[in-house]
């Protein structure tokens, strides 16, 4: 036990020390949430430059009631408190269709968009107040550089569809000062469900939905750990095997064993996650309550973090090390590499369709797979939507059951392994070595 805990403070005390370490712990954060800040900054920097669309209204009854609304609409929204322009203004004109030879009328407009003259052109059919199934008379389309992500092409179909409606309920009956009655758009709002205060007996009030709850708190979480694994788990791969190609390793089996060798390598990268993890959840709880967000974090779901992480570390860690020792160069460890981290990989692949279904079938008997429930049950308590309670807890007895059998695979791989040189890692021989020893 001594030598085991003299080679974890030689790997903990040796890394920490090191600047890249340092440089590592912050850039972390960065490179794996660093899209989403980079949205946060950059979702109001938007071309304030005017975009200029051209009509060719063929039914005559549309172009007024879009130019009317993009008018509304600039002269609400292009130009903050402050006189500055946010946002680009449309400008829609109409022109008269050429019946003779729409096509080369389309490809004029087409060259105007290219030219940068235009930015879009948008075709109205004839029909299109009443479709008749003539799709070429009844349809309504947008050209452009970028039509199907342009926000003027989403924007226009609202004026569109409105004056439309407009239209039909009027020629049915309906007096035009009660259109916009009809017509009048509701939100749904999300709720969380109505509980009874244990400590006073009282009804709660339904809290409102959030998406920071729903989406942003449970991602966080998930990142956290699938960080950790990678930057603490998977660099054992790469450290025993350069200590086996160096022979280090033959320097060190001289005072230990080789399963005290792997413990203690791997109990260091339990050592640095927890350190790692200290920092950032520190730091995550800090700023989120700092930005008054206090009430979203879910307290109870830290233990079940810092027990599954542990054992994550432990589970691939152990698996890792052991794929060291049957690599002699980095070529080795890099066709390892991929069947290593493909359990973590599918969980990264699958956890929106968890998070969105945190109790369906799929989900559940995914997150109660040893090699995923580190991720995907963690990902599954984290949800608000709440899952029964004997799941998390199955979830770890299985997680338990399957990381003593890979430590014991493991240290049965690397006992063999980690000598032998020149022999190629290849699947069949690794799994041979685990179970034969």
């Amino acid at each position: 036990m001594r030598k085991i805990l003299w080679l974890v403070r030689r790997e903990y005390l040796t890394t920490i020390r090191t600047k890249g370490f340092l440089i590592g712990l912050l850039i972390a954060p960065l490179l794996f949430g660093g899209s989403g800040i980079v949205f946060m900054l950059m979702k109001d920097r938007v071309d304030t430059t005017d975009k200029h669309v051209a009509i060719i209204d063929r039914s005559g009854i549309l172009a007024d009631e879009i130019i009317k609304a993009a008018a509304a609409r600039n002269s609400e929204v292009v130009f903050d408190e402050q006189g500055k322009k946010v946002r680009p203004a449309y400008k829609f004109e109409s022109i008269p269709p050429n019946e003779a030879d729409p096509y080369a009328q389309r490809l004029e407009l087409s060259d105007m968009v290219r030219d940068g003259r235009l930015h879009a052109f948008v075709e109205i059919g004839p029909e299109v107040l009443y479709p008749d199934g003539d799709e070429e008379r009844s349809s309504i389309r947008y050209y452009g550089k970028n039509a199907a992500l342009d926000n003027i092409r989403s924007w226009v179909v609202y004026p569109i569809n409105n004056h439309l409606r407009k239209l039909r309920l009027m020629e049915s009956g309906v007096d035009e000062s009660q259109v916009s009655n009809v017509l009048r758009w509701l939100d749904v709002e999300g709720l969380g469900l109505v509980s009874v205060d244990e400590a006073t007996g009282e009804i709660q009030a339904a809290r409102r939905s959030s998406e920071i709850e729903l989406l942003m708190v449970p991602i966080a979480v998930l990142v956290l750990m699938y960080m950790m694994l990678m930057m603490t788990a998977l660099p054992l791969l790469n450290a025993v095997m350069e200590e086996k190609s160096q022979r280090i390793a033959e320097v060190l089996l001289g005072s230990m064993k080789p399963f005290e060798f792997m413990a203690g390598k791997v109990l260091g990268a339990i050592a640095l996650s927890l350190t790692m993890a200290a920092v950032y959840v520190g730091g995550g709880l800090a700023t989120v309550r700092y930005l008054g967000l206090g009430d979203y974090i879910p307290y109870h779901v830290l233990p079940w973090f810092f027990v599954y992480l542990i054992l994550a570390i432990l589970m691939y860690g152990s698996l890792f090390a052991a794929f060291g020792s049957a690599c002699n160069n980095a070529k080795d460890a890099q066709s390892l590499t991929f069947p290593a981290i493909l359990p973590l990989i599918i969980s990264w692949f699958l956890f929106m369709p968890v998070l969105q279904e945190p109790t369906a079938g799929f989900s559940t008997w995914l997150s109660l797979f040893p090699l995923c429930t580190p991720m995907l049950m963690l990902l599954r308590i984290t949800s608000p939507i709440g899952i029964p309670a004997w799941q998390p807890w199955v979830g770890l007895i299985g997680v338990i059951l399957f990381t003593v059998f890979t430590i014991w695979a493991g240290g049965r791989i690397f006992r063999v392994a980690i000598l032998i040189q020149g022999t190629p890692p290849k699947l069949s021989r690794i799994i041979r070595w685990a179970l034969r020893g």
